[in-house]
């Protein structure tokens, strides 16, 4: 098994000098238990494993099913922990350096379009505290573009009500002040002065949304509840969707790339290219306007969404942005 302070010492340097969240901290850690695992299984360890070992070991996991993204994550993990053996002198070579990152398929961006996020909204129950806290709390989250983990740790001293505003530290702790629109601000409003002081029980909490036990809602919690929702307003779509169709709608409403790479926080601007997709749905319309031709058929047929989506240029996408709910 892999060494407790060995394993301390790693998670320290990842946090204080490579600047990783401790979510990354946590999968890595996960990542490096496991490999340390199945090491021992060939009698083998963490200082003495070669390239050779570690191969096998990515190929097991790619055996058991896991995605492209996964072994990528894994891989960094795998490289980071032995680049931090190497500066610590535990080792003198990196059995990582000749392993290359599996090419990772590109997809487009999950987005769900401003009538279901509508419809998904007014679908929550707001009668009971829980609901309330709902409201406000996917409210934000759309609003604002968040992470789902940035929205579960809000704390009152990063929230700023009445100038409309909530101050995130993202990955790497980079710090981005974010301004919500007039609906979350309303429910907001409503869930603070309702429901969150049912929910906290007269107990003290710095957290903006709590849980039924009065303490701060964790990103399972909202998974969960976000997952109740998609079955009751019959919308498909992730939790991390809404941060996909934040950024989506605001380049559709005419903002420019770089000021959406602030917003969700991106390091680099080419992660951020990824929504400027066009819409299949946009892409045929547009097709049967500017061709009369193919619109007077009587047997015509609406382009195919895999026909449509392989002809997506940069052009952001039309017509899909929500004038009625207010981003700022």
């Amino acid at each position: 098994m892999a060494d407790t302070d060995m394993l301390d010492r790693y998670n320290a340097w990842l946090l204080a000098t490579r600047r990783r969240s401790p979510l990354t901290m946590e999968a890595y850690t996960r990542d490096i238990k496991s490999l340390a695992q199945w090491l021992q299984e060939k009698s083998l360890s963490l200082d003495s494993a070669g390239t050779t070992e570690l191969l096998e070991f990515l190929a097991s996991r790619s055996a058991m099913g896991l995605s492209s993204r996964t072994l990528a994550r894994i891989m960094s993990g795998l490289r980071s922990y032995y680049k931090f053996l190497r500066i610590d002198g535990i080792r003198k070579d990196d059995p990582t350096e000749l392993l290359e990152s599996p090419r990772q398929k590109k997809t487009l961006p999950d987005v769900i379009r401003p009538d279901d996020i509508n419809l998904m909204l007014t679908a929550i129950d707001i009668s009971n505290p829980g609901g309330l806290r709902d409201r406000a709390l996917f409210e934000l989250i759309y609003s604002c573009g968040l992470r789902i983990s940035e929205a579960a740790s809000l704390k009152f001293d990063e929230l700023y009500l009445v100038e409309g505003f909530v101050r995130i530290t993202g990955k790497r702790k980079k710090e981005r002040l974010l301004p919500f629109g007039t609906d979350a601000k309303q429910w907001l409003k409503r869930y603070l002065s309702d429901a969150w002081p049912v929910l906290s029980k007269g107990r003290p909490c710095d957290r903006v949304f709590l849980n039924r036990n009065g303490k701060g809602i964790s990103r399972k919690g909202v998974w969960k509840r976000f997952s109740e929702l998609r079955l009751a307003s019959g919308v498909e779509g992730k939790v991390h969707s809404l941060r996909h169709s934040f950024a989506t709608h605001l380049l559709a409403g005419g903002a420019d790339l770089r000021t959406v790479q602030e917003l969700l926080g991106h390091a680099d601007i080419s992660t951020t290219q990824i929504y400027t997709h066009v819409n299949p749905e946009d892409l045929a319309l547009a097709h049967r306007r500017y061709f009369p031709r193919q619109a007077s058929r009587k047997d015509k047929k609406p382009l195919s969404v895999n026909a449509a989506s392989n002809a997506a240029s940069d052009k952001p996408e039309s017509g899909v942005y929500d004038k009625g709910r207010d981003h700022s």
